[in-house]
């Protein structure tokens, strides 16, 4: 199949690429700045907010990834940040579905990343795909995005939303952030320890975007292992992998006080996700085990 791959140069999106590439498909990926040597895989620019400047590459492919978005985790979310946030994923998203829209042959599947910020914060609460959503910035978010996604489906392509909860890989993401900070001896649980997070292995989270593509599941879809983790939990595996001790906390307010609104709703929020509509779809995870995902994450 030809796939293309919005945001496919970034954290995730080259991981897919390889994974989709290996199984024999060609990928073709849509970038700001494509790179005409060198590169794996071949680029076409995209703008990221037209459908006219996409249009092109998307003529013939039988199945678009959408990744595309600016990282939701830095600095501080003032009113400027928040726009870039929703016009990144949100706005890419209603590009990419009107140029399929006006594809002579449309993709038969749009796999749309989300994340499980759509729950918002839930405590103790077992989540699965048909839970509903949560209140606050990200859910809103997750919300207007998936919504944007599946405008798709009334043009008969099968859409899957992704709900992707916190990757695992020391090049990228909230892992890489962590480990100089557990290498120096500063590392611990954050607020009180209890609230729950949903990890998954890079490498899953390419299998599984893969699964998306080559097997008829739709819908939303929680991209998150089966075995979440609390946050005291998850630091105390961090520390065990990097021999490090893990004594220092950050309080809930000193967050709030550096970061403000994203404190509560990334940092301090719990979500506790079960996969069970990519279970029931026959896909398994290679790593279940947090400790055992860690190991394979910091090779």
């Amino acid at each position: 199949m030809k796939i293309i791959i919005a945001g496919g140069t970034g954290f995730i999106g080259a991981a897919a690429a390889g994974r989709l590439a290996r199984s024999g498909h060609e990928v073709v990926i849509l970038s700001r700045q494509p790179s005409r040597r060198g590169a794996p895989y071949r680029q076409e620019p995209w703008d990221g907010l037209h459908a006219q400047s996409c249009a092109r590459a998307l003529e013939g492919a039988d199945a678009i990834v959408n990744l595309a978005g600016a990282p939701v985790a830095q600095g501080r979310w003032g009113a400027v940040r928040k726009m870039d946030l929703i016009a990144s994923r949100v706005g890419a998203t209603r590009a990419l579905v009107e140029a399929i829209r006006r594809a002579s042959r449309r993709p038969a599947v749009l796999v749309n990343a989300s994340a499980v910020g759509y729950y918002g914060d839930r405590g103790d609460e077992f989540l699965y795909e048909e839970s509903p959503p949560g209140q606050g910035f990200l859910c809103d978010l997750a919300l207007a995005w998936e919504a944007a996604a599946s405008e798709a489906s009334a043009l008969g392509v099968r859409v899957v939303k992704l709900r992707i909860g916190m990757v695992l890989h020391r090049e990228g993401g909230a892992l890489a952030r962590m480990i100089p900070v557990f290498r120096a001896f500063l590392g611990g649980p954050l607020g009180t320890g209890r609230q729950w997070v949903s990890w998954i292995a890079r490498e899953d989270l390419a299998a599984l975007i893969a699964h998306a593509v080559e097997n008829p599941i739709e819908g939303a879809v929680n991209a998150a292992a089966p075995d979440p983790a609390t946050n005291a939990e998850f630091a105390g595996a961090v520390a065990r992998a990097l021999g490090r001790p893990c004594r220092l906390g950050a309080p809930a307010a000193a967050l709030r006080i550096a970061f403000g609104e994203m404190a509560d709703e990334i940092l301090l929020a719990s979500q506790r996700v079960f996969p069970r509509k990519a279970l029931g779809s026959g896909f398994s995870f290679r790593y279940r085990d947090l400790d055992a995902a860690l190991k394979a994450a910091l090779e």
